[in-house]
């Protein structure tokens, strides 16, 4: 960043000059409707999310920001330079002024974009954006060549950021796929019902009956599916609290314990955690099965995966029944049948799938960890770098 450093200091060491969109830039929307995109289709196409779709058609070849109008609002940008096609509720920032790099005002803006929105907002939120404040968003023109090098050293975060991506993509899949083939047992006689194998198969309470959630004295938690993230329990500002009261009759029900293996059985089905440490302050909701292997029989980490497995999931699916809200019942959920192979193999492939599961989950040791500290760094620097005195 010397480089950098010397450009500023002697191209502006005064500061750098400020301006609105408006004056330098066309701002406008595209045609499109979402129901055209098409998956076969060569042209990018924005549509108000951070997933870009296809058309068969374009309607714009040129360098441009894309913002979407609705959703994400402040969050949500996209640099497009060539063909593509852009949604009705879809904004195109075109710069015509050659003294602009279109991908320095791309950085700039998913810095400070959204701090600019919210200031003018009657709201703590904004629900959509209208061209006129695109418009008046001002941004530091400090000389070209000076954009062009803060650009090049965060692309270069964005690279590193976008090959981690891809790395734990990459290790997602051979997980999924090692998953798979390290459980597929095609020995049949080791193929036995589930309730063979658990002490129990319990659920939590519905607080409609027994309890009120979020009452002054509550100070425990109350998980549902949302909890279950990771094959763990991860609580947060939005998880419901209960009472010392609602927490005995959710336990006098669940009878949780340490390596008791959750599995939501209602709503979204599948999702899964072991319990690892005392659940002193915790409990479940109806529609979340705490089940207990018998550890003579089941190691309670092999159940899990077994869950996760394309055929596990598949026999799981088959038993589901219901409307709107759809469940697997208890009984079916007793009656499925799972491969139990010895303890000493249950354990053998439970340390190799540990290992994946930790490279792709671990907050703390595992990829996503290394993408989120690359993440604060570019952040860091990006705002550092587009950091300018106006000069008066």
């Amino acid at each position: 960043m010397l480089r950098l450093e010397n450009l500023i200091a002697g191209m502006c060491p005064n500061g750098v000059p400020f301006t609105d969109i408006k004056s330098v830039a066309e701002v406008g929307t595209g045609t499109s409707n979402g129901n055209e995109a098409d998956e076969s289709g060569m042209y990018p196409f924005f549509i108000r999310s951070k997933i870009v779709k296809q058309k068969s058609s374009y309607e714009y070849d040129e360098e441009a920001i894309i913002i979407p109008g609705e959703g994400g609002i402040g969050e949500i940008f996209h640099y497009v330079n060539g063909k593509y096609a852009l949604h009705q509720r879809v904004y195109r920032i075109h710069f015509e002024d050659p003294s602009i790099s279109t991908r320095f005002v791309y950085y700039y803006m998913e810095a400070f974009f959204k701090k600019f929105i919210l200031r003018k907002a009657v709201s703590a939120t904004v629900t959509s954006i209208r061209k006129p404040m695109i418009e008046s968003f001002q941004f530091p023109v400090p000389p070209l060549e000076v954009q062009q090098e803060i650009v090049r050293i965060l692309d270069h975060f964005t690279e590193l950021t976008a090959e981690l991506t891809a790395e734990l993509t990459a290790r997602k899949r051979q997980h999924e796929y090692y998953l798979n083939q390290i459980l597929e047992f095609e020995n049949l006689s080791i193929w036995i019902e589930l309730g063979a194998v658990i002490k129990s198969l319990n659920t939590g309470l519905n607080p409609r009956r027994f309890f009120k959630l979020n009452t002054e004295d509550a100070t425990n938690y109350y998980v549902t599916i949302r909890e279950l993230q990771n094959n763990s329990v991860v609580f947060s500002e939005s998880t419901d609290r209960i009472n010392d009261e609602a927490l005995q009759l959710c336990n006098n029900r669940s009878d949780l314990e340490v390596g008791d293996v959750l599995f939501s059985g209602t709503g979204t089905i599948g999702e899964t955690a072991v319990i690892e440490n005392p659940p002193l302050n915790w409990n479940i909701k109806e529609g979340i099965y705490a089940i207990k292997p018998l550890p003579e029989k089941l190691n309670s980490r092999f159940l899990m995966y077994l869950f996760h497995t394309n055929k596990i999931r598949t026999a799981i699916f088959k038993k589901v029944a219901g409307g709107t809200v759809k469940s697997i019942p208890m009984g079916e959920m007793r009656n499925l049948k799972i491969p139990v192979p010895p303890l000493g193999e249950q354990e053998r492939i439970v340390k190799q799938l540990d290992r994946f599961d930790a490279l792709c989950n671990d907050l703390t040791s595992g990829l996503p960890a290394e993408i989120a500290a690359r993440q604060k760094q570019y952040e860091y620097y990006r705002d550092k770098l587009l950091t300018f005195k106006e000069k008066l």
